[in-house]
C-alpha cells in the first residue's frame, strides 16, 4: 500500500494546484494556483488540511484516480455527481476511501472547474515554492494524464464536523467590481461607459490564462490610431492578475492566474480580487457585466 492516487482518467484538462507562485513575475514566472480558491480552500478545510495544500482542478469534465492507500477525499466547486467504488456519494462532504477505490468526479452540472482535496495534499514536487501547475509556461507538473501517479502526504488534521455550503453558484450575468486605469488615456472618452453599460459574453477561447469575452468594442483614443488607422501598441509593461486587457479587437480579456506577466495590450480597468473567483466558473456563453468598484 502507498499513499498515491492514481490517474485513471484525467478528463479534459486535470491540473494541480495549490495557493500559487506569486513574487516571480519579475522572472516572467506567472503566478497560477487554483482559479477558485476560496472553493480549494474549503476542499482543503473538508478534510483536514492548511488551505493551502495542494488539491486537483478539473475542466468541466472531471476526473477519475484511484486509491493506493485508505484516505479522506473531498470534492468542491462546480457541483458534479461523485462516484465510490461506483456508489453515488455526497458532493462537499468529506469521504473514506479504502484501498484500491475508484473515486470518480463526473461532469459539473454548472460551472467549470471542481477541486478534489485529499487528506495530507498532493505532494508533487514544488517548483518555486509552488506545486501549481502553469499551463503557461510549463512550470510545475504537466497536466494530467492517464497513468500519473501523484504521492499523497500525510494528514496533518482530522477532516471537518461541518463547514460553510460547499455549493455557491454564480449569479447570471455575473458582475465583477472594477477599478478604472491605468490606461484609460489610451481609450476614447466613453469606452468606460461602454464597459459599465454593456453585457459581455464569454468565448470558448477562455482558459486560465484569461477570461475571453465578446460584446461590444471598447474604442481607442485618437492618438493609438496610426495614419492608416491601425492601433499603435504600447512598449511592453507588466501585468496584474485581474487585468481587463483590450487587445487590437477592442473585446476585453481578464486577465487570471496563468496570466503573462507582460503584455504590450493597454489595460483600461482590473477586477476586484473578491470578484476572480466567479471568472473560474463561467462556461462559454455566460454573460458578464461590469461596475465600478
Amino acid at each position: 500500500m502507498s499513499r498515491t492516487l492514481n490517474v485513471r482518467d484525467p478528463g479534459p484538462c486535470t491540473t494541480v494546484q495549490d495557493r500559487g507562485r506569486p513574487g516571480w513575475a519579475h522572472l516572467g514566472v506567472p503566478r497560477s494556483g487554483a482559479l477558485d480558491a476560496a472553493a480549494a480552500a474549503l476542499a482543503n478545510r473538508l478534510v483536514g488540511n492548511c488551505e493551502g495544500a495542494a488539491v486537483l482542478e478539473t475542466t468541466l469534465g472531471g476526473v477519475s484516480v484511484r486509491a493506493g492507500a485508505a484516505m479522506t477525499v473531498a470534492v468542491t466547486g462546480a457541483e458534479a455527481p461523485v462516484l465510490v467504488a461506483g456508489r453515488q456519494r455526497a458532493f462537499g462532504e468529506p469521504l473514506t476511501l479504502r484501498t484500491g477505490d475508484l473515486l470518480t468526479v463526473g461532469p459539473a452540472r454548472w460551472g467549470v472547474r471542481s477541486y478534489l482535496a485529499v487528506a495530507g495534499g498532493v505532494a508533487v514536487p514544488e517548483v518555486l515554492g509552488s506545486r501549481s501547475t502553469d499551463t503557461l509556461s510549463g512550470t510545475g507538473p504537466g497536466v494530467l494524464c492517464a497513468g500519473d501517479v501523484l504521492p499523497v502526504g500525510e494528514p496533518a488534521g482530522a477532516p471537518a464536523a461541518l463547514d460553510v455550503a460547499a455549493v455557491r453558484r454564480p449569479a447570471a450575468p455575473l458582475c465583477l467590481r472594477v477599478h478604472i486605469g491605468p490606461r484609460q488615456d489610451w481609450f476614447a472618452d466613453e469606452a468606460a461607459s461602454t464597459l459599465f453599460s454593456s453585457t459581455y459574453t464569454v468565448s470558448e477561447q477562455s482558459n486560465r490564462v484569461g477570461l475571453r469575452l465578446r460584446g461590444p468594442r471598447l474604442a481607442p483614443a485618437e492618438h493609438r490610431l496610426s495614419p492608416d488607422r491601425g492601433i499603435i501598441e504600447l512598449p511592453s509593461e507588466g501585468m496584474v492578475l485581474g487585468a481587463v486587457q483590450v487587445p487590437a479587437s477592442g473585446e476585453p480579456v481578464v486577465f487570471l492566474n496563468d496570466h503573462p506577466t507582460t503584455g504590450g495590450y493597454p489595460v483600461l480597468a482590473v477586477v476586484s480580487a473578491a470578484d476572480l473567483g466567479g471568472c473560474a466558473q463561467l462556461r462559454p456563453g455566460d454573460r458578464v457585466r461590469f461596475a465600478a468598484g
